[in-house]
């Protein structure tokens, strides 16, 4: 088994870019996961992982049989020095990956269920809320993730952080507002903007047939092409002195209202 001792070794280098740069994450095809969770995760998402680094001191070699992953994967052993210098996290469990993106576009998503519910995010900024809202619909055990407009492309490593691996166990595609308002139509899923004006409570409404939840930025909302589009926009009644919640909770809310009326099926 090889092992790299020297901070200057070229694959190195090569995690701190895929780790630093978006441009060199599309690029290359390939993402930096940490954590032994998160790999097992991304395994069971049946993603494709190149190469794993392991730090025999936090990560003893004898774990590694416990690993699932395919014949072609290689292991590198990394002094505590380099894991260090490239772990994202201070607390990890002293293991790394190099894998494969998937190919998120809108044409490539399998919906298996007959009677979806589904999630849109209209270009989610901040990594914690697109983190927040993955492990939600994972909880949530929903059809899809569907991402308009993205601000950040999704293995950042701080959404792959706040999801916690969720961004492997959901179903995820991006694509523009435009090109998700047909999809939704084409497959007769009904569209529920999450909005201030013309709305109605959302526990009024009936989200037992194909549905998708569809949230803006907190601040901005969304925009004019969704709500001209919508089959209904809803509102979480507020009783306090603001208007808003963040973006992840609001769509928790509502996703919980619609796994309840489906009876948690």
């Amino acid at each position: 088994m090889k092992t790299i001792t020297s901070i200057q070794n070229p694959l190195v280098k090569q995690i701190t870019g895929l780790k630093e740069k978006s441009r060199e994450r599309k690029k290359s095809g390939f993402f930096v996961l940490e954590g032994e969770r998160e790999l097992h995760l991304a395994l069971k998402g049946k993603y494709m992982v190149e190469t794993v680094l392991f730090c025999d001191d936090i990560f003893p070699e004898e774990k590694i049989p416990s690993l699932s992953v395919s014949s072609g994967t290689r292991f590198i052993k990394i002094s505590k020095e380099i894991y260090q210098k490239i772990a994202y996290r201070e607390t990890t469990e002293g293991i790394l990956a190099i894998t494969k993106s998937k190919d998120h576009s809108l044409e490539n998503l399998k919906i298996q269920n007959k009677n979806p519910l589904i999630l849109v995010a209209e270009a989610p900024e901040k990594p914690g809320n697109i983190g927040a809202l993955l492990r939600t619909a994972d909880a949530a055990n929903l059809d899809a993730v569907i991402i308009a407009n993205p601000k950040t492309d999704l293995y950042n490593p701080n959404i792959i952080r706040s999801s916690v691996g969720c961004i492997f166990t959901n179903n995820i595609a991006v694509g523009s507002t435009t090109e998700i308002i047909e999809f939704l139509k084409i497959n007769q899923i009904h569209i529920n903007c999450a909005a201030l004006t013309a709305s109605v409570h959302y526990h009024t409404v009936d989200f037992t047939k194909p549905a998708a939840i569809v949230v803006g930025t907190e601040a901005t909302g969304l925009s004019d092409e969704w709500l001209d589009n919508s089959s209904q926009n809803i509102i979480i009644p507020m009783q306090g002195e603001i208007d808003s919640m963040n973006v992840s909770v609001s769509a928790a809310i509502i996703i919980f209202e619609a796994k309840r009326q489906r009876n948690f099926h």
